[in-house]
C-alpha cells in the first residue's frame, strides 16, 4: 500500500535530501535526478512542488532565515533580558551558524550562487531589522541608547555588518578582518548613540579565542 504523505511533510523530505546532496555533493554537482532518487520519489512530484534545483536551494536558504527569525523573535519576547543581552544574543546566534548552516553558507560562497547568496543576505536584512529596531527602541527606554531612527540606523548596520564581514565574499586575511570588527564596533556605537566600549562584545564574538 502507497504511504499518502501530506504535502508539506512531502515538501520538507524534499528539502531535507537535497540539502545533504548540496553539502556532501555540492551544489553545482548535485542534479535533479539526484533529489529523485534520494526521496524515492517520480519526478512529477518534485516538479509538483518546485520548478527547479535553484529553487530548491532557495526554499533551503529561506528555512534557515525562517529559523533565525524565529530564534531572534523569542530572544526579544523575554522580558528578563536588557538591549545590550538581546541585541548580544541574537548576533551570536547569527554568527555561530550550526554545522548544517555553515556548510549551506559556504555552498552559497560558490560563484555560480552569487545571485542566490545576495537574495539570502537581502531577505536577512529585511527580517531581522524589524526585530532589531524594536530591541533599538528598548535600549532608547533604558538609557543605553540615543537615536532618532532605530529601524534605518539597523537597516544600515545590517547590511554593512553582513555584506562587509561576511568572510565567503571578501576573503579577508585575520588581521583585516578584526580592524574591520574593531571600526564596526566604533561605528555602532555612535550610530546607535551608546557609551564607548558598550559594545566590545561585538569583537570577542568574532574573535572568541582571543583573551
Amino acid at each position: 500500500m502507497r504511504l499518502i504523505k501530506k504535502p508539506e511533510e512531502r515538501r520538507n523530505e524534499i528539502l531535507d535530501a537535497a540539502e545533504i546532496l548540496f553539502i556532501t555533493k555540492g551544489y553545482t554537482k548535485a542534479t535533479v535526478m539526484d533529489i529523485l532518487q534520494a526521496c524515492n520519489i517520480a519526478k512529477g512530484t518534485f516538479y509538483y512542488y518546485f520548478q527547479s534545483k535553484e529553487e530548491v536551494m532557495n526554499a533551503i536558504v529561506m528555512r534557515f532565515i525562517l529559523s533565525g527569525e524565529a530564534s531572534a523573535r523569542h530572544v526579544v519576547s523575554d522580558p528578563k533580558l536588557n538591549a545590550h543581552d538581546k541585541i548580544f544574543r541574537i548576533m551570536m546566534a547569527q554568527n555561530q551558524p550550526d554545522g548544517r548552516k555553515h556548510d549551506l553558507i559556504e555552498q552559497l560562497h560558490s560563484v555560480h550562487n552569487v545571485e542566490m547568496h545576495q537574495k539570502s543576505l537581502v531577505e536577512t536584512v529585511i527580517r531581522l531589522s524589524p526585530i532589531l529596531a524594536e530591541v533599538v527602541e528598548q535600549g532608547i527606554q533604558e538609557g543605553v541608547f540615543h537615536t532618532p531612527n532605530p529601524k534605518e540606523s539597523i537597516e544600515f548596520l545590517l547590511v554593512s555588518s553582513q555584506f562587509l564581514l561576511d568572510r565567503g565574499i571578501f576573503q579577508w586575511e585575520e588581521e583585516e578582518l578584526q580592524k574591520k570588527v574593531e571600526a564596526f564596533t566604533h561605528i555602532l556605537e555612535r550610530v546607535l548613540g551608546a557609551e564607548k566600549g558598550s559594545f566590545a562584545y561585538v569583537t570577542r564574538l568574532y574573535f572568541p579565542n582571543q583573551g
